[in-house]
């Protein structure tokens, strides 16, 4: 587990994105604007984390990917975070904060996109499972999502 930087706290504003997210796989992301993603840190790993995000004062359980998608074969860095909750709406222009608070795996290629999205829906599992914990539902709470 890659753990040095975490939890990693931060917060952006929601762009559009490629549009596959909703329309190819069924699983909505709100792409971070491109200032957020030059800013990380250099030594925090590209793939998939888990932890919480504030929208509109609400706190949600997310799955995020940061790093090029190499199934798409993506020339630019992105952060999408995905919900796990289902949004009438979509939210482009809004504030979001979120915590990265543990990882679950490096990007990868995948032979198709059905094993992309069971490697998705995996990683899902795995985020509610764990957002459970008594120590990762302290950071529902965190401070930083009413600063």
């Amino acid at each position: 587990m890659c753990t040095k930087n975490l939890p990693y706290f931060l917060s952006g504003v929601v762009v559009k994105g490629f549009g596959r997210g909703s329309k190819a796989l069924g699983i909505p992301t709100a792409n971070l604007e491109d200032e957020v993603v030059n800013n990380l840190p250099n030594d925090l790993k590209t793939g998939i984390y888990y932890g919480w995000a504030c929208l509109d004062d609400q706190v949600y359980k997310m799955v995020a990917s940061i790093g090029w998608n190499p199934f798409y074969k993506n020339e630019k860095k992105t952060v999408e975070v995905h919900l796990l909750y289902k949004f009438e709406n979509d939210f482009y222009g809004k504030r979001i904060k979120v915590i990265f608070v543990d990882y679950i795996r490096p990007e990868k290629d995948f032979t198709s996109e059905e094993e992309l999205m069971r490697a998705i829906h995996n990683d899902i599992a795995v985020a509610e499972e764990q957002l459970q914990q008594s120590n990762m539902l302290a950071y529902k709470d965190n401070k930083f999502f009413t600063e």
